[in-house]
């Protein structure tokens, strides 16, 4: 098979409607439009949250709380985690994402103290928690911080 000999399927491709050619094609003057009225205007008639000129639910609805958006949202890795990792001795981000532990590469990733480590471990990370690095120096490891993601 060559690049020239690849089709669609047969039946797969269908040709538009054509609109507005005149009176003889049978979808002229108003294309099948009707006459005025909001579908008849071009734009999109249905936007979201549209509810015929009520005052839509988004707006009927009282506004609380607050959204900060200078927040980080980290990936959470426990300990735990990082000891059932066999023959690594210096654990990266790029490690972590190569192995599936976290995700997205995006977001900085945050150790938590949640289970025992067993063996000295070097961890890289964006942030730990204080109980993650006491227990990483307890079993002879080392947690670095590194720069944001």
């Amino acid at each position: 098979m060559k690049l020239h000999d690849l089709r669609p399927a047969p039946g797969s491709k269908k040709k538009g409607k054509r609109l507005g050619r005149g009176p003889g094609s049978g979808r002229g003057k108003t294309s099948g439009k009707g006459h005025k009225g909001v579908l008849a205007r071009s734009g999109n008639p249905n936007m979201a949250g549209f509810e015929g000129g009520q005052m839509p639910l988004a707006r009927r609805l009282p506004k609380r709380g607050f959204h900060n958006p200078f927040r980080v949202e980290y990936n959470i890795v426990n300990l735990k985690v990082l000891s059932a990792l066999s023959d690594v001795n210096e654990v990266t981000p790029q490690l972590l994402h190569e192995k599936g532990i976290v995700k997205k590469r995006s977001m900085p990733i945050k150790i938590l103290g949640v289970g025992e480590l067993t063996k000295p471990l070097v961890v890289e990370a964006h942030k730990f928690s204080q109980s993650a690095i006491q227990k990483i120096e307890q079993a002879g490891g080392q947690a670095k911080v590194i720069g944001s993601a």
